[in-house]
């Protein structure tokens, strides 16, 4: 989990994304490697000039010239002309989803002030919130109706797991649940005798138009009628949030492909599209004389229905903003996103709350290798050199690769300028030449450190790309890739002929790909033993296959000919041969690879097959991770020596998370 805006009392990792204000910066005092202990502050905000500064909004309800809305998680008040926020609720948990009463003197929300999630009214000017429902669950406020009941969400009143609209009296304390199904957020007519509701509750999912079996769509009830009709069946997208102005139902729909505020008659007719948003999606809009409040990013917009006019309400917040006052962190390490060792494994790289340290496996400097504020960085790794980092920044609005400093001297150079989506960690060449990585779009790349170029090597349909590893003499990158049947298959890309070659075929998953030190074998994993624990499809509790410990090491020739180092000696292969390769030097050597029948060389390293993942090859070596069985199972490092006697794997570390090879191996 990324914790860079893991802050106390943050509403969200979106809040602290969206919004204006700086990040808090962490600092890592003295920090023991082996044992994992630290001591760290986290600094606050630099800069800081006025108490007011904006935030980030959510759930806003408007009655009149007033609005309430949810910031820092606690209820606020402000004009609809903006200006600085008045706090209504301090409590330390989640106060949201406010809605005015009809005459506008009282609101509802959800608030967790005795634990669960219940209802709560409060005077419109301030005071002691009163309870209104005690079921122990979810209660979501939706709204008021007409005669002045709390209409809100719940699964109190199902058998079934299924979100309900209910009715809750403030002024008998009765709560009964309306004779819907499938029914979250809804609107009543004026006259109480029509309810327009949302059919399904959000799904939990931000995916961009969703067309999934649970997309929420608008239906009407008509009170006492013996079932509800569908408004928007002609669309399979999502609409939801309908608000009820002047004989119109306003309400959210993508039916443009991004969330916006659409309107039509009670029957489904006579669609309108009001505002016109392609970045944010509109969220949580509530309408009161002619004009619909609602969440766009961290802002509030204000929507005019007779003018058209739509326009975002400068709010600021009058607060202490404790999140983002300086205190002290007992378990830093708790922080850490990613960590990765120096190419020999003198130091190792930390990434926490996006600020890159460099720690010294024994003794030396603990360096902070990035100070800049606004700015976080993701996934910090060694370049080859040893002298630099790599690492993804944000300080340019897109994720691009940087080059640090690796001890905290000197200038963070930018490398790339051309990212347009979100891109995943970089993978440098031995030589330090070259960067593969893949973004969100299943695209692998390879970026050029010298000429500044980028090359697309590669494009999947199916899923991302796994393990990328480069060949000692950086002219190969072996990649997975997902093939059309969901299998994972091994491809190899030559940098100068520009050609991709497969390495595995698709009737298998292969994957975790790791070249030897001599570049003559790449070595990888299999699921090749299919051998079902269940004996037979017989029984109560044998229905089906169950395939356990599917994983074999094998091992690929790259030339013809070659000799499998665990093959057993025989009479023309003793054993006692010299060696005629040359002798060792800092130059790697050159891989070269007969790509005829390179598949058919497949070899089958003799150990027991496991659930094994994260193969590597050291000089002399194997290692990779077996997970034991069952539901308390535990990670092992294990380690095999590449030789043809005695061929025993043995528990190299046990109970882990994971490992790494540096880069010496």
């Amino acid at each position: 989990m990324d914790m860079d805006n893991a802050s106390s009392g943050a509403s969200s990792i979106g809040e602290q994304l969206l919004t204006h204000t700086a990040r808090p910066k962490i600092c890592i005092g003295p920090l023991m490697i082996g044992a994992l202990i630290a001591s760290a502050c986290v600094a606050a905000r630099a800069g800081q000039e006025s108490a007011a500064h904006p935030g980030y909004y959510r759930f806003p309800a408007i009655h009149g010239d007033t609005i309430v809305f949810t910031a820092e998680d606690d209820l606020w008040r402000v004009g609809v002309g903006g200006g600085v926020a008045e706090r209504l609720t301090t409590h330390p948990g989640e106060e949201t989803h406010a809605a005015f009463s009809p005459d506008g003197k009282t609101i509802a929300f959800s608030a967790e002030y005795e634990g669960p999630q219940e209802v709560y009214t409060m005077p419109v000017d301030g005071g002691l919130p009163v309870r209104q429902t005690y079921e122990g669950e979810s209660a979501v406020v939706v709204g008021w109706t007409p005669d002045g009941k709390v209409l809100y969400d719940t699964r109190h009143f199902s058998t079934l797991p299924d979100w309900q609209l209910a009715q809750a009296d403030p002024a008998t304390g009765v709560a009964a649940p309306l004779p819907l199904s499938q029914a979250s957020d809804g609107v009543f007519s004026p006259d109480g005798k029509t309810l327009f509701f949302t059919r399904q509750a959000f799904q939990g999912s931000h995916t961009k138009r969703y067309r999934g079996g649970t997309a929420q769509n608008l239906w009407k009830y008509v009170l006492g009628a013996p079932e509800a009709t569908p408004l928007t069946a002609d669309f399979s997208g999502t609409s939801k949030n309908p608000m009820w102005w002047q004989g119109r139902i306003y309400f959210i729909s993508d039916r443009d492909g991004t969330m916006n505020l659409w309107s039509m008659n009670p029957d489904g007719g006579d669609l309108h599209q009001l505002t016109k948003h392609y970045d944010w999606d509109v969220k949580s809009a509530s309408l009161s004389d002619g004009r619909i409040i609602y969440q766009l990013g961290a802002d509030l917009y204000l929507y005019d229905i007779a003018s058209g006019k739509d326009s975002v309400i400068p709010i600021t917040l009058a607060s202490d903003f404790d999140q983002e006052r300086e205190r002290w962190i007992s378990k830093p390490m708790d922080y850490l996103t990613a960590s990765h060792l120096s190419p020999d494994g003198d130091r190792i790289v930390l990434t926490a709350r996006g600020e890159v340290f460099v720690a010294p496996a024994e003794q030396g400097r603990f360096v902070e290798a990035t100070r800049t504020q606004d700015v976080r960085y993701r996934q910090a790794v060694f370049m080859p050199d040893g002298k630099s980092l790599l690492a993804l920044s944000d300080a340019t609005g897109e994720l691009e690769f940087d080059q640090i400093p690796a001890n905290g001297v000197g200038e963070i150079k930018q490398l790339t300028d051309d990212g347009k989506v979100l891109r995943f960690d970089g993978t440098p060449s031995p030589d330090g030449d070259w960067i593969a990585y893949q973004d969100k779009n299943q695209v692998l790349w390879l970026f050029n450190l010298k000429k500044h170029k980028t090359r697309q090597i590669a494009a999947s349909k199916n899923d991302e790309f796994g393990r990328l590893s480069w060949s000692p003499d950086s002219q190969w990158l072996a990649y997975v890739a997902t093939a059309d049947n969901s299998y994972s298959q091994i491809w190899l890309y030559h940098l100068k002929d520009e050609t991709t070659t497969a390495l595995t075929d698709d009737r298998v998953n292969s994957y975790s790909p790791a070249w030897s030190a001599d570049g003559q074998w790449i070595y990888f994993l299999s699921d090749r033993h299919l051998d079902s624990v269940v004996s037979s499809p017989w029984g109560s509790y044998e229905p089906e296959p169950f395939f356990d410990e599917t994983a074999e090491i094998y091992l690929v020739s790259l030339l013809k000919g070659g000799r499998s180092p665990f093959t057993p000696a025989d009479e023309l292969h003793t054993g006692d041969e010299k060696s005629d390769s040359p002798a060792k030097t800092n130059k790697p050597p050159a891989v070269l690879i007969d790509l005829n029948g390179l598949q058919q060389r497949t070899q089958r390293v003799p150990v027991p097959p496991g659930n094994y993942s994260n193969l590597t090859v050291g000089e002399k070596r194997l290692y990779w991770v077996s997970t034991s069985s069952g539901s308390s199972s535990k990670n092992n490092v294990m380690t095999l020596e590449i030789t043809n006697k005695d061929i025993k794997p043995k528990t190299y570390a046990g109970d882990v998370a994971d490992y790494e090879l540096s880069l010496d191996r």
